[in-house]
Protein backbone atom coordinates (compact mmCIF):
# COMPACT_ATOMS: atom_id res chain seq x y z
CA UNK A 1 0.00 0.00 0.00
CA UNK A 2 1.04 3.51 -0.65
CA UNK A 3 0.25 6.52 1.57
CA UNK A 4 -0.34 9.30 -0.44
CA UNK A 5 -1.31 9.60 -3.77
CA UNK A 6 -2.18 12.45 -6.18
CA UNK A 7 -4.02 12.54 -10.14
CA UNK A 8 -3.89 14.87 -12.56
CA UNK A 9 -3.53 15.82 -15.80
CA UNK A 10 -0.68 16.79 -17.31
CA UNK A 11 0.01 19.80 -18.09
CA UNK A 12 3.11 21.99 -20.11
CA UNK A 13 5.76 23.17 -18.10
CA UNK A 14 3.45 23.48 -15.07
CA UNK A 15 3.60 26.06 -12.41
CA UNK A 16 5.06 25.51 -9.25
CA UNK A 17 1.95 24.43 -7.10
CA UNK A 18 1.98 21.52 -9.38
CA UNK A 19 5.14 20.25 -8.61
CA UNK A 20 4.18 21.02 -4.58
CA UNK A 21 1.70 18.66 -4.81
CA UNK A 22 3.96 15.78 -6.61
CA UNK A 23 6.55 16.28 -3.28
CA UNK A 24 3.87 15.80 -1.26
CA UNK A 25 2.92 12.21 -2.52
CA UNK A 26 4.63 8.95 -2.80
CA UNK A 27 2.79 8.24 -6.07
CA UNK A 28 1.77 10.73 -8.97
CA UNK A 29 -0.22 9.35 -11.55
CA UNK A 30 -0.70 11.12 -14.67
CA UNK A 31 -4.46 11.08 -15.29
CA UNK A 32 -3.92 11.44 -19.17
CA UNK A 33 -6.74 9.00 -20.20
CA UNK A 34 -9.78 11.61 -20.16
CA UNK A 35 -11.25 14.20 -21.90
CA UNK A 36 -8.82 17.08 -23.80
CA UNK A 37 -9.50 20.46 -22.74
CA UNK A 38 -8.38 23.28 -25.56
CA UNK A 39 -6.33 26.03 -24.26
CA UNK A 40 -6.41 24.75 -20.92
CA UNK A 41 -2.96 24.22 -19.07
CA UNK A 42 -2.60 21.14 -20.98
CA UNK A 43 -0.83 22.88 -23.88
CA UNK A 44 0.02 25.91 -22.77
CA UNK A 45 1.37 27.92 -19.62
CA UNK A 46 2.87 31.62 -19.02
CA UNK A 47 5.93 32.77 -18.97
CA UNK A 48 7.59 36.41 -17.54
CA UNK A 49 8.91 38.89 -20.45
CA UNK A 50 10.18 42.07 -21.00
CA UNK A 51 6.89 43.46 -21.42
CA UNK A 52 4.93 41.22 -19.07
CA UNK A 53 3.84 37.90 -18.91
CA UNK A 54 3.34 36.06 -22.24
CA UNK A 55 1.69 32.56 -22.95
CA UNK A 56 3.79 29.69 -25.10
CA UNK A 57 0.65 27.84 -26.90
CA UNK A 58 1.22 24.52 -28.57
CA UNK A 59 -0.86 23.89 -31.37
CA UNK A 60 -3.02 21.03 -31.04
CA UNK A 61 -5.96 21.21 -33.57
CA UNK A 62 -9.46 22.32 -33.16
CA UNK A 63 -10.97 18.26 -32.51
CA UNK A 64 -12.09 18.46 -29.03
CA UNK A 65 -13.50 14.79 -29.10
CA UNK A 66 -10.00 13.36 -27.74
CA UNK A 67 -8.59 12.30 -24.68
CA UNK A 68 -5.07 14.15 -23.85
CA UNK A 69 -3.32 10.97 -23.99
CA UNK A 70 -4.73 10.89 -28.36
CA UNK A 71 -3.59 14.86 -28.89
CA UNK A 72 -0.95 14.33 -31.67
CA UNK A 73 1.95 17.42 -32.38
CA UNK A 74 2.22 18.14 -36.09
CA UNK A 75 4.77 20.57 -37.26
CA UNK A 76 7.53 21.30 -34.27
CA UNK A 77 7.00 25.12 -35.69
CA UNK A 78 5.85 25.53 -32.39
CA UNK A 79 8.75 24.09 -30.33
CA UNK A 80 11.80 26.42 -32.10
CA UNK A 81 9.46 29.37 -31.27
CA UNK A 82 9.10 28.81 -27.85
CA UNK A 83 12.75 28.27 -27.06
CA UNK A 84 13.11 31.56 -29.18
CA UNK A 85 11.48 33.07 -27.06
CA UNK A 86 12.57 31.57 -23.51
CA UNK A 87 16.01 32.40 -24.70
CA UNK A 88 15.23 35.93 -25.04
CA UNK A 89 12.88 36.07 -21.95
CA UNK A 90 15.64 34.47 -19.77
CA UNK A 91 19.12 34.45 -20.75
CA UNK A 92 20.45 37.07 -18.61
CA UNK A 93 19.02 35.32 -15.40
CA UNK A 94 21.17 34.09 -13.30
CA UNK A 95 20.90 30.44 -13.43
CA UNK A 96 19.80 29.99 -17.01
CA UNK A 97 22.69 28.55 -18.23
CA UNK A 98 22.40 25.57 -15.74
CA UNK A 99 19.31 24.80 -17.32
CA UNK A 100 20.40 25.63 -21.17
CA UNK A 101 21.43 22.62 -22.54
CA UNK A 102 18.69 20.52 -20.95
CA UNK A 103 15.32 22.72 -22.53
CA UNK A 104 17.23 23.78 -25.87
CA UNK A 105 17.98 20.01 -26.23
CA UNK A 106 13.94 19.75 -25.46
CA UNK A 107 12.62 22.23 -28.24
CA UNK A 108 15.73 21.78 -30.72
CA UNK A 109 16.94 18.72 -30.46
CA UNK A 110 13.80 16.22 -29.91
CA UNK A 111 10.83 15.57 -31.70
CA UNK A 112 7.51 15.01 -30.26
CA UNK A 113 4.23 13.41 -31.47
CA UNK A 114 2.41 13.09 -28.63
CA UNK A 115 1.53 16.02 -25.92
CA UNK A 116 0.97 13.86 -23.35
CA UNK A 117 4.58 12.54 -24.06
CA UNK A 118 6.08 15.95 -23.75
CA UNK A 119 4.18 17.34 -20.86
CA UNK A 120 5.23 13.72 -18.98
CA UNK A 121 8.95 13.92 -19.89
CA UNK A 122 9.04 17.39 -18.91
CA UNK A 123 7.11 17.03 -15.75
CA UNK A 124 9.45 13.92 -14.83
CA UNK A 125 12.61 15.56 -15.59
CA UNK A 126 12.28 18.82 -13.63
CA UNK A 127 10.74 16.58 -10.32
CA UNK A 128 13.43 14.57 -10.35
CA UNK A 129 16.82 16.44 -11.62
CA UNK A 130 15.90 19.70 -11.02
CA UNK A 131 13.87 19.55 -7.67
CA UNK A 132 15.31 16.20 -6.26
CA UNK A 133 11.39 15.02 -5.64
CA UNK A 134 11.56 11.35 -4.83
CA UNK A 135 8.01 10.28 -5.55
CA UNK A 136 7.07 7.72 -8.01
CA UNK A 137 5.46 8.25 -11.48
CA UNK A 138 2.58 6.50 -13.08
CA UNK A 139 0.20 6.42 -15.87
CA UNK A 140 -3.44 6.22 -15.50
CA UNK A 141 -3.48 3.86 -18.71
CA UNK A 142 -1.41 1.91 -16.83
CA UNK A 143 -4.35 0.55 -14.60
CA UNK A 144 -7.47 0.31 -16.79
CA UNK A 145 -9.96 2.11 -13.83
CA UNK A 146 -13.56 1.62 -14.96
CA UNK A 147 -16.71 4.26 -14.08
CA UNK A 148 -17.64 7.40 -14.75
CA UNK A 149 -15.70 11.47 -13.48
CA UNK A 150 -14.90 10.80 -9.35
CA UNK A 151 -16.38 7.52 -9.50
CA UNK A 152 -13.57 6.69 -11.76
CA UNK A 153 -10.69 8.48 -10.04
CA UNK A 154 -11.38 6.55 -6.64
CA UNK A 155 -11.90 3.31 -8.39
CA UNK A 156 -7.97 4.27 -9.72
CA UNK A 157 -7.16 4.95 -6.21
CA UNK A 158 -8.27 1.57 -5.31
CA UNK A 159 -6.08 0.10 -7.75
CA UNK A 160 -3.50 1.55 -6.13
CA UNK A 161 -4.09 1.14 -2.80
CA UNK A 162 -3.93 4.23 -1.50
CA UNK A 163 -4.56 5.25 1.79
CA UNK A 164 -4.47 9.37 1.27
CA UNK A 165 -5.43 11.47 -2.19
CA UNK A 166 -3.86 14.70 -2.10
CA UNK A 167 -5.81 17.47 -4.42
CA UNK A 168 -5.67 21.16 -5.33
CA UNK A 169 -7.87 23.25 -3.58
CA UNK A 170 -10.03 24.20 -6.58
CA UNK A 171 -11.17 20.76 -6.19
CA UNK A 172 -13.43 21.16 -3.79
CA UNK A 173 -16.08 22.69 -6.06
CA UNK A 174 -16.67 19.29 -7.51
CA UNK A 175 -15.60 16.24 -4.83
CA UNK A 176 -17.80 14.72 -3.08
CA UNK A 177 -15.89 14.03 0.24
CA UNK A 178 -18.50 11.40 1.48
CA UNK A 179 -17.64 9.27 -1.41
CA UNK A 180 -13.80 9.04 -0.56
CA UNK A 181 -15.10 8.17 3.62
CA UNK A 182 -16.79 5.34 2.10
CA UNK A 183 -13.63 3.98 -0.05
CA UNK A 184 -11.75 4.34 2.98
CA UNK A 185 -9.46 7.00 1.88
CA UNK A 186 -8.31 10.07 3.50
CA UNK A 187 -8.98 13.08 1.37
CA UNK A 188 -6.24 15.69 1.81
CA UNK A 189 -6.45 19.25 0.06
CA UNK A 190 -3.52 21.38 -0.90
CA UNK A 191 -3.25 24.92 0.58
CA UNK A 192 -1.89 27.57 -1.93
CA UNK A 193 -1.75 30.74 0.11
CA UNK A 194 0.98 33.13 -0.68
CA UNK A 195 1.35 31.26 -3.82
CA UNK A 196 0.39 33.83 -6.18
CA UNK A 197 3.15 33.49 -9.05
CA UNK A 198 0.94 32.29 -11.38
CA UNK A 199 3.74 31.38 -14.35
CA UNK A 200 5.36 28.34 -15.50
CA UNK A 201 8.09 26.78 -13.00
CA UNK A 202 11.00 27.92 -15.25
CA UNK A 203 10.88 31.28 -14.44
CA UNK A 204 11.74 30.03 -10.52
CA UNK A 205 14.49 27.47 -11.87
CA UNK A 206 16.07 30.08 -13.99
CA UNK A 207 16.13 32.79 -11.44
CA UNK A 208 16.23 30.69 -8.26
CA UNK A 209 18.12 27.52 -9.60
CA UNK A 210 19.56 24.95 -6.50
CA UNK A 211 17.03 27.01 -4.35
CA UNK A 212 14.02 26.50 -5.90
CA UNK A 213 12.72 23.69 -3.89
CA UNK A 214 13.07 26.20 -0.80
CA UNK A 215 10.83 28.86 -2.81
CA UNK A 216 8.21 25.71 -3.36
CA UNK A 217 8.15 24.08 -0.19
CA UNK A 218 11.27 24.69 1.87
CA UNK A 219 10.11 27.68 3.04
CA UNK A 220 6.52 26.13 4.90
CA UNK A 221 9.13 22.53 6.17
CA UNK A 222 11.88 25.04 7.87
CA UNK A 223 8.61 27.88 9.50
CA UNK A 224 6.92 25.51 10.89
CA UNK A 225 10.21 23.81 12.69
CA UNK A 226 11.38 26.75 13.76
CA UNK A 227 8.23 28.86 14.90
CA UNK A 228 5.25 26.55 14.09
CA UNK A 229 4.23 28.57 11.49
CA UNK A 230 5.68 30.06 8.40
CA UNK A 231 5.33 32.50 5.74
CA UNK A 232 5.93 32.66 2.22
CA UNK A 233 8.95 34.13 1.22
CA UNK A 234 9.98 37.26 -0.87
CA UNK A 235 13.68 37.45 -2.10
CA UNK A 236 15.52 38.81 -5.51
CA UNK A 237 15.76 35.31 -6.96
CA UNK A 238 11.67 34.94 -6.91
CA UNK A 239 10.23 35.08 -10.46
CA UNK A 240 9.89 38.39 -11.47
Amino acid sequence: MVSKVAVLQSNYIPWKGYFDIIHDVDLFIFYDDVQYTKNDWRNRNKIVTASGTKWLTIPTGADLNRLICEVRLGSSVWAEKHWKTILQSYRNSGYFNLYKEFFEEVYMGMRWESLSDLNQFLTKHISKEFLGIQARFEDSRTYGASGQKLSRLINLLGKVQADTYVSGPSAKSYIDASMFREAGIILEYKDYVGFDHYVSIIDLLFNCGPDSPYYIWGWRESGMRDSGSAEMPHSTCEPR
